[in-house]
């Protein structure tokens, strides 16, 4: 396999670079179904719960195999990297175990209707799904390096799996009204997607899920 500019990449199998995209498109659906539940009349606990099995699975299982492929492509470069022992490549799942228990946590709690206590599970699942996208589309030697470096890969697990079960006050993507005041940082997001991805295209993910996170903070007394 080769990069856009000719050199050549570590194959990674499975095509996983299609989980990609159904996470894609999972997140979509996960963005449409609390409305069109509404819109139908159809809100119900039963599907509250299927909502957060269904998301255990797109953002929290899929993500963990990627990151699971990253660490064996990070091992592969290196001398003997096959017989590396599968306890180094066991940390990946502990994304899937926050986010299984950061649903849990949402279930419980009838409080975050437009705040979140920690990173939604969703935003998570859809920056590790961007990683795929971005190993196979950018011409930077370096950013390839850090997605095949391990340990830059167990600081991401730890520092993703930290914020979903953290009690830190995030920004519900809810719109309560539609004025200016009360959505500026919405639209400022939204500005900063549109923009990045203009000019990073597939890292347009990692810098709106960075912008997120500041800007929830910085605008933590009007995310509730």
């Amino acid at each position: 396999m080769y990069s856009p500019d000719g050199s050549q990449l570590i194959d990674m199998p499975e095509k996983i670079w299609m989980a990609s995209l159904f996470m894609g498109l999972a997140g979509l659906v996960d963005f449409l179904d609390g409305f069109v539940a509404r819109l139908f009349k159809a809100t119900s606990d039963k599907g509250k719960q299927l909502d957060s099995l269904a998301d255990a699975v797109s953002f929290g299982a899929a993500p963990g195999m990627i990151l699971y492929q990253f660490l064996r492509m990070s091992f592969m470069k290196q001398e003997n990297g096959v017989d590396a022992s599968m306890l180094w490549l066991l940390p990946a799942f502990i994304v899937p175990c926050a986010a299984v228990y950061r649903l849990a946590k949402f279930n419980l709690d009838n409080s975050q209707q437009y705040s979140f206590k920690g990173v939604p599970t969703p935003a998570v699942g859809l920056l590790i799904a961007s990683f795929p996208l971005i190993y196979w589309n950018t011409n930077n030697e370096q950013l390839i390096s850090l997605l095949l470096n391990k340990w830059v890969l167990y600081a991401i697990i730890v520092v993703l799996s930290y914020l979903m079960v953290s009690k830190l006050e995030i920004l519900s993507l809810k719109f309560k009204d539609y004025s200016i005041k009360n959505n500026l940082p919405k639209i400022i997001l939204l500005a900063v997607l549109i923009i990045s991805a203009v000019f990073f295209k597939w890292l347009a993910v990692p810098v709106t899920f960075i912008f997120y996170i500041v800007l929830s903070l910085a605008f933590k007394n009007k995310t509730s």
